[in-house]
């Protein structure tokens, strides 16, 4: 679907006519014009906002590339439906609908309450050793993440969040990105969970490995195969099915920002219905952003993930829209014209 250039036209002829000077309000009048025509309508919202967190294992964390053990992929998909995450508590705040979504994980937490099973495998592979995933699997991650927004879109939703959780994610991401981008693993593979400067080392040649040995990969589908995850799939898979759909979408960070960066790969129609949140402080995302042609809403130098830093500019949507629907206009007010030098 296309943004309505009728309905941008609109927008903009209002924020000229509102109880201000012409680009005072910088970037949220540019958010506010973005959203109505993305939504079609003179007065946007984002009053309704959908999160879907996917949560996967993989592979790859055999390699010990993560700070934290596997064990705990499973155990933060307990957290997320008991309330006690950070995007639990963000979307609790928002009042959001937060929908997490169990891709696989080693240590299978069962069925739970709030949970939605949609299990792939255990993990994927490790790809040191082989590709992460069959097509097959790379084709059911892409499905469960469109099936959130199906989900999304009979909810009403006016904003899709995506967000992911899974040991080892970064590396997974790292990878893919130096594999889209070609750059070196050095210049991308940043801390994750936590690793010192002895273990980023560890992860840059753990990386170094799989783009050796997938180095003959034919097209991005195929790097997406073989070196991403479920969830990182599943979240492009999303941002392909919102964009088509016509639901605008908010990026999260540094591994939500490689499935972007995926997906218009895939689907290159996708960028005009993507708007980024935040600039992780995960080294490797500003040349991701980069890539995208991304200006982000927030720096304030998070890098947990879980559609974390997307919830936190929430609000930003919320009053840029606020700001544009019920600000006065310089005839209504009955403020002279002249006053918008």
């Amino acid at each position: 679907m296309r943004p309505d250039a009728d309905i941008r036209a609109q927008a903009l002829a209002r924020q000229q006519q509102l109880t201000k000077p012409p680009g005072s309000l910088g970037a949220l009048e540019a958010l506010a014009v973005r959203l109505a025509e993305l939504q079609r309508t003179p007065t946007p919202s984002a009053q309704r906002v959908w999160i879907s967190v996917f949560a996967a294992d993989h592979g790859v964390a055999a390699e010990g590339v993560s700070a934290f053990p596997q064990a705990v992929t499973g155990e933060m998909v307990r957290n997320f439906a008991s309330g006690g995450a950070a995007i639990s508590v963000l979307a609790r705040s928002l009042g959001a609908n937060l929908d997490v979504v169990n891709l696989g994980t080693v240590n299978d937490p069962g069925p739970v309450a709030g949970v939605h099973r949609a299990i792939i495998a255990p993990s994927t592979d490790n790809f040191c050793e082989g590709p992460a995933m069959s097509q097959a699997q790379l084709q059911a991650a892409l499905a469960a993440g469109a099936a959130s927004v199906r989900a999304a879109l009979d909810a009403g939703a006016q904003v899709f969040i995506g967000g992911e959780m899974g040991i080892a994610n970064t590396t997974s991401a790292a990878a893919l990105a130096c594999a889209l981008l070609q750059r070196a693993p050095a210049e991308l593979a940043g801390a994750g969970t936590g690793l010192d400067a002895a273990g980023i080392a560890h992860k840059v040649a753990v990386i170094e490995r799989a783009l050796a040995l997938h180095a003959g990969a034919g097209d991005d589908w195929e790097r997406l195969r073989r070196l991403g995850g479920f969830e990182i799939a599943a979240l492009a898979g999303a941002y392909v099915a919102a964009a088509q759909a016509g639901l605008p979408v908010l990026v999260d960070g540094f591994i939500a920002s490689v499935a972007a960066l995926t997906a218009l790969r895939l689907n290159p129609d996708c960028r005009d219905w993507l708007l980024y949140a935040h600039r992780s402080h995960e080294r490797g995302h500003a040349a991701v952003l980069d890539a995208l042609q991304a200006q982000p809403l927030l720096d304030l130098q998070l890098r947990l993930g879980e559609a974390s830093g997307a919830a936190v500019a929430v609000p930003l949507l919320r009053l840029a829209c606020d700001l544009h629907n019920a600000m006065a206009t310089f005839a209504q007010a009955g403020v002279s014209a002249g006053a918008r030098a």
